[in-house]
C-alpha cells in the first residue's frame, strides 16, 4: 500500500513539473537594433544633397530605379540607399548601412558625422 502510495504521489507531482526548454545549438544571434538618431541629414535627401554634404561619392551603383551610394573615409563606409517614393520621383535615402574600412561594424550616426569632415564635404 505504502508503495502504491509513493507512486501516485510522484505520479502527481511529476503532473507539475515543466518542460524545460531546449535551445538551438546553432542558433544565431539577434540582429542589433538600430537607431536612427543622428541620421536626419541623411535619411530623405536626394543623391544632390548627400553630395553637398559628403563631396563626391567613391562608388555610385544604380540598378533599375534604385541608386546605391557609398562614401568612404579613413574611419568608416558608408552605404546609401535611394529608392524613388513613386514612379516618377527622384530617388531618396531610405536606408544606409556602415562599416569600418575592415568591415567591423560601427555606429552609423557616428560615421555620418566622420564622413561630413572628409575633404570636399561641406
Amino acid at each position: 500500500m505504502k508503495k502504491s502510495l509513493s507512486l501516485a504521489v510522484l505520479t502527481a507531482l511529476s503532473a507539475c513539473a515543466t518542460p524545460v526548454p531546449t535551445v538551438p545549438q546553432n542558433s544565431a544571434p539577434p540582429p542589433p537594433a538600430y537607431s536612427a538618431i543622428g541620421l536626419e541629414r541623411v535619411v530623405g535627401q536626394t543623391a544632390a544633397q548627400l553630395t553637398q554634404l559628403f563631396g563626391q561619392p567613391d562608388a555610385d551603383v544604380r540598378e533599375g530605379t534604385a541608386r546605391k551610394l557609398q562614401f568612404g573615409s579613413g574611419i568608416c563606409v558608408l552605404d546609401v540607399y535611394l529608392y524613388p517614393e513613386r514612379e516618377g520621383a527622384e530617388p531618396r535615402v531610405t536606408y544606409l548601412d556602415a562599416r569600418e574600412p575592415d568591415g567591423s561594424a560601427i555606429d552609423r550616426a557616428s560615421c555620418v558625422a566622420a564622413l561630413t569632415r572628409r575633404p570636399g564635404a561641406r
